[in-house]
């Protein structure tokens, strides 16, 4: 069984999937988003994505502040996977996904990625990481 790991954001959703073992997390794809409110496509692409990569697992990042509180987005990147779940069947988890786009865009500082194209990697590599920490959580558990 795959796990999907998700960035959701206001104009994308970074996408990263496990291998079939559930052991290593690895960028996927980036939806884009026409408009916020919008997100009746977002989920159809994500559902065939699901669906063809036989994801079993949902885990979506939480973007909490510093002072680990839960804000609007967050309140928001719930309902958005609630929502999925509901959709789809499949059970979803949320993980604490501070400074993950930091951190994604430093990789791609590392690896001499020009600055006008890094936005095209971030967010599935952000999703990356979300998913990856799910993994060593599971993993030492």
């Amino acid at each position: 069984m795959r796990i999907i790991g998700l960035d959701f954001g206001e104009k994308t959703v970074g996408v990263a999937l496990s291998d079939e073992m559930g052991l290593t997390a690895q960028p996927y794809t980036t939806v884009h988003r026409e408009r916020r409110d919008k997100l009746r496509q977002t989920y159809a692409k994500l559902e065939s994505i699901m669906e063809e990569m036989e994801v079993g697992l949902i885990v979506v990042g939480l973007p909490k502040g510093l002072d680990n509180i839960e804000g609007e987005m967050c309140e928001r990147a719930r309902n958005f996977g609630d929502n999925l779940s509901r959709r789809t069947g499949v059970d979803v988890v949320y993980v604490d996904e501070r400074l993950t786009t930091r951190a994604a865009d430093d990789v791609l500082k590392t690896g001499d990625v020009k600055k006008k194209d890094r936005k095209q990697y971030v967010d599935k590599i952000a999703a990356s990481l979300i998913l990856k920490t799910y993994l060593e959580t599971k993993e030492n558990n």
